[in-house]
């Protein structure tokens, strides 16, 4: 399958899905933050693709990023063709007052891979907690009426304790403040109070996604995840390899099914409250996950490599990663009608197809 037709049935799964809310939105003002990463880069292709759908009912998208990471060329091209305004801005700094108001304000910026944040963590703190903080400014300033939707993490959790997994929202949380992992956890952490203060004493329409491990087209291949580095594998043909004893256990929610629920938490979610968008299951291991991905690649890619296990070269790779992570998503169900639709073998699939055209 081509992989632009991945990403277009997957847009076409999305609008299906919110079209009764996106019918009301004609005219309404976006701005997307992170617009140039993974989740941003189907946020903007859905507010996008909607606009080429209706015409009469456009949206307009204004895609905010730093390109700490470089300009994707799918944005250099919805802006030469004048389906959004490109903003390059570093999001720890005030925004500028021509940009006008919004409507509606998604808050995706932050480093968000482990291999980075731990290579950049005072950076990473800096977008999570200022970045916000100004984000959150601006809404009070102009009086955002319709929605902000600020992505946390279902790494708030930390490392929950046996019977506190599968997780529901009102865990409190088992998170180190001094770990390597702690300048994303705790920032994220932080955040959600700010979101909730603001929500409580301004009355800013604040609502937070808690995803747990998205995967799918858009997350680059040099990510440094660990479905990324599996497919860097398959299409280098060589050895996967598992830098655990691959016991960690994971559930894993396909982009489209993701993203679904992160719209819909705008749209119809309350204002201070955290909703978890995942799957809840299958719950599978690492393990489990490298022998998919095998298969799949000697299936479909021609792959004949094999499955080897490996130790990382940073000495704190694994130092507070949890050995399980798996949500409860009945609130999101129950208030958003929230219902993933697709499977990790498919979601698996289309994600390599979109990698063998995408291995930069």
């Amino acid at each position: 399958m081509d992989a632009s037709l991945v990403v277009k049935d997957d847009l076409e799964r999305i609008i299906k899905d919110l079209e009764n809310d996106l019918l009301k939105l004609g005219g309404s003002r976006f701005l997307i933050t992170g617009a140039g990463g993974f989740l941003g880069f189907y946020l903007v292709n859905v507010l996008a693709f909607w606009n080429t759908k209706n015409p009469d009912r456009k949206t307009l998208i204004y895609a905010c990023d730093n390109f700490f990471r470089g300009r994707p060329q799918w944005l250099k091209k919805l802006e030469e063709s004048n389906e959004l305004v490109l903003i390059e801005h570093d999001i720890t700094q005030p925004l500028p007052e021509k940009l006008g108001s919004f409507e509606f304000i998604i808050h995706a910026a932050s480093i968000a891979s482990p291999t980075f944040y731990r290579k950049f963590p005072i950076e990473t703190m800096d977008a999570n907690v200022n970045g916000l903080r100004l984000i959150l400014d601006r809404c009070v300033n102009d009086k955002l009426t319709k929605g902000l939707l600020y992505f946390s993490t279902s790494e708030i959790y930390g490392d929950p304790y046996k019977d506190d997994i599968p997780t529901p929202e009102t865990y409190r949380g088992n998170v180190s403040c001094t770990g390597p992992r702690a300048c994303y956890d705790e920032s994220k952490r932080f955040g959600e109070t700010l979101c909730v203060s603001f929500s409580q004493v301004h009355n800013v329409p604040a609502k937070i996604a808690r995803p747990f491990n998205n995967y799918g087209p858009g997350l680059k291949i040099t990510d440094g995840r660990v479905l990324p580095d599996f497919c860097s594998n398959i299409f280098l043909n060589q050895d996967i390899v598992l830098l655990s004893d691959g016991s960690p256990t994971r559930t894993f929610c396909y982009v489209s099914d993701a993203i679904t629920g992160y719209f819909k938490i705008l749209f119809s979610g309350r204002n201070g409250e955290a909703y978890n968008i995942g799957v809840e299951t299958p719950e599978i291991s690492m393990l489990e996950l490298a022998k998919k991905v095998i298969k799949i690649g000697s299936d479909h890619f021609d792959y004949k490599g094999k499955l080897i296990f490996g130790q990382s070269s940073e000495k704190e790779y694994l130092t507070d990663n949890p050995q399980r992570r798996c949500p409860i998503i009945e609130k999101a169900k129950i208030e958003l009608n929230y219902k993933p639709k697709v499977d990790i073998d498919m979601g698996l699939l289309n994600s390599m197809y979109w990698y063998s055209e995408n291995l930069e």
